[in-house]
């Protein structure tokens, strides 16, 4: 340690968010450069090469080839599948000396698309499976915790390339299993959860989500059936409105009801009779063409509350911003008493609503609502869907239960892109019959230096960090006092030469703050010599997880350590079990 570069601090960091944050800064794993931009210490380093290590493993394991790809990209890619008039400021551009548009890598969908194009001619080059570890930066405006949100970053990213669907499900279904195999190995639980495609497009995707209250996302689980899902995108049971016939329209005066609650409590009606209208502005960007906006009503029930990632699906924007009271009146709405009644606007209607007669809606003029309001009858609607956000308590859309709401980080997603990208840029290949087809992508993603800053959160205590046997930096860290210093390095000396990784602290400091650095670096074993330890017979060995502590005869170290870190490692190694497709592991209830 006295050669190691970087220290530990006794102070918290100020910039640190969370547990783990501050303790991989305090512990001397990293510093942070500018916001959102790390460098990593040697420590850490070592770290996020197991991690990267596990990674290869279980991507060769299902076939997949290892390259490099460029971080910087000719915009000429970008621009020819959209996204770089889809993406706003978080995708880095700039210009090189030759004033050409560049991209700073965020993914390497294109750069793939294009690989495809000049290197698969034909379907007997099909089906191939291609991956890389590689930088990637995205202009974060809010990066927070450390690596859980960073502007640049280390990504491992894969890609499948099949001639037909069937190929990319089976792709699909490796990948997913894949995925918690890496997630295990590395000692951090995970669930899988249907996803929002995103900006990635495609038609299928999951996200491997570490529960967290740190996450940034909210996760809707059902403890009955299994079911999961991203709010963004999860569905709920909606319970039915009470059928009745579509009674006459009226206008009655509401003062001072400008919101759900006072109107049903004005007129003595649940909030499910109501109907909510929700103003927004849309916008579009079109290739070429610069940005379109549209102004955009969304109808749900009083009871409900709208999903703004189901909205913008439903409308096929590209943003969605909450529309200024000077564009609501300009649409012929009136703020706190509105809706699409005799309004100008592409109006979206909660499937609800279309099965909800009868309910109380604004009638655009301060202090007025009409009752009586139908569907159809006296609005039109361009999409009817679900737009409606599912809460802790909703129904499962799959079983009817209750579910409950957890906070996730998300450490990897899959994607079933389909022929978004190959066939904006011409990757195609002849079938056997001849015939010219494009060749279909899935995507596969694990953010590295995420996954590690979630161990950390994940394997902690009072003290510091508690590193899984398969991803610690070392193995063993050896502490010894002055008076045993020559015995100590001897020691390390036969250790190391027997293949354990060793973190020697040979510093002049007294033991108290060499136990206190061991803890909180937390490497899997502590061996301690001192004179009081040969007195009790030789070298002290100390669990980091467990605390159980023994002591070995000094000749019998090498033997002992080596059974310890065999039994950390059987330890983990049974928490690694196959995750078929579409199921989660035993322990994701907890």
């Amino acid at each position: 340690m006295s050669g190691m570069f970087g220290h530990t601090l006794r102070g918290n960091p100020s910039e640190a968010e969370t547990e783990g944050h501050r303790l991989l800064v305090r512990a001397g794993f990293m510093r942070q450069l500018a916001s959102g931009i790390f460098s990593y210490l040697p420590l850490a380093h070592r770290a996020l090469g197991k991690v990267e290590g596990i990674v290869r493993e279980e991507m060769d394991r299902i076939g997949g080839q290892e390259m490099k790809m460029p971080v910087v990209h000719p915009a000429d890619l970008w621009q020819e599948t959209g996204r770089w008039y889809q993406i706003g400021s978080e995708l880095g551009r700039f210009k090189d000396k030759n004033d050409r548009d560049m991209v700073l890598a965020m993914t390497h969908e294109e750069v793939v698309a294009d690989l495809i194009r000049r290197e698969i001619s034909s379907y007997r080059q099909l089906p191939a499976f291609i991956y890389q570890i590689q930088t990637k930066w995205r202009d974060d405006p809010r990066p927070r915790s450390g690596l859980i949100r960073a502007r640049e970053f280390t990504m491992k990213d894969a890609y499948s390339l099949d001639a037909d669907e069937e190929g990319l499900d089976r792709r699909y279904r490796a990948g997913y299993s894949a995925y918690f195999n890496v997630f295990h190995r590395c000692g951090l639980p995970s669930v899988a959860v249907d996803s929002d495609v995103g900006m990635m497009g495609g038609t299928q995707a999951h996200e491997f989500m570490y529960l967290s209250p740190i996450g940034e996302d909210t996760l809707i689980l059902c403890d009955n059936c299994g079911y999961t899902a991203n709010r963004q995108i999860s569905g709920l049971a909606k319970p039915a409105a009470e059928r009745e016939d579509e009674k006459p329209l009226e206008k009655v005066e509401t003062p001072g009801t400008d919101t759900i609650l006072s109107l049903a409590k004005y007129l003595g009606v649940p909030t499910s009779k109501t109907a909510k209208a929700i103003f927004a502005v849309a916008s579009f960007e079109n290739a070429g063409e610069g940005e379109s906006e549209r102004f955009v009503i969304a109808v749900v029930r009083g009871d409900m509350d709208y999903n703004d990632t189901k909205l913008l699906n439903a409308v096929g924007a590209d943003d969605l911003r909450p529309a200024r009271e000077e564009e609501i009146r300009a649409a012929g709405a009136e703020p706190g008493y509105g809706s699409p009644i005799g309004a100008k606007a592409l109006v979206v209607a909660d499937d609800a609503i279309a099965d909800s007669p009868n309910l109380v809606a604004g009638a655009n003029e301060p202090g007025y609502h009409y009752t009586n309001v139908n569907l159809s009858r006296d609005f039109e609607a361009d999409v009817v869907t679900d737009i409606a956000v599912a809460e802790a308590g909703s129904g499962c859309p799959a079983c009817g239960e209750p579910v409950r709401a957890e906070r996730g980080v998300e450490v990897g997603n899959i994607f079933k892109l389909g022929t978004k990208y190959t066939e904006a840029l011409g990757a195609s290949f002849l079938d056997a019959e001849g015939v010219s087809k494009p060749v279909i992508m899935g995507s596969y993603g694990i953010g590295i230096g995420r996954l590690l800053n979630c161990v950390a959160e994940e394997h902690r205590d009072d003290d510091g960090l508690i590193w899984p046997v398969s991803i610690a930096p070392y193995q063993v860290h050896l502490i010894a006092s002055e008076q045993t210093a020559t015995r100590a390095a001897e020691l390390y000396e036969t250790l190391s030469e027997a293949g354990f990784e060793v973190l020697y602290d040979d510093r002049e400091e007294s033991l108290g703050p060499k136990f206190k650095d061991a803890d909180l670096i937390g490497l899997p074993l502590r061996l301690t010599l001192t004179p009081r330890s040969l007195e009790n017979g030789g070298v002290e060995l100390k669990e980091r997880e467990s605390g159980e502590t023994e002591v070995a005869a000094f000749e019998e170290v090498s033997e002992r350590v080596g059974e310890r870190l065999s039994a950390l490692r059987e330890k983990l190694d049974r928490s690694v079990v196959e995750v078929p497709f579409g199921e989660q592991p035993a322990s994701w209830l907890t």
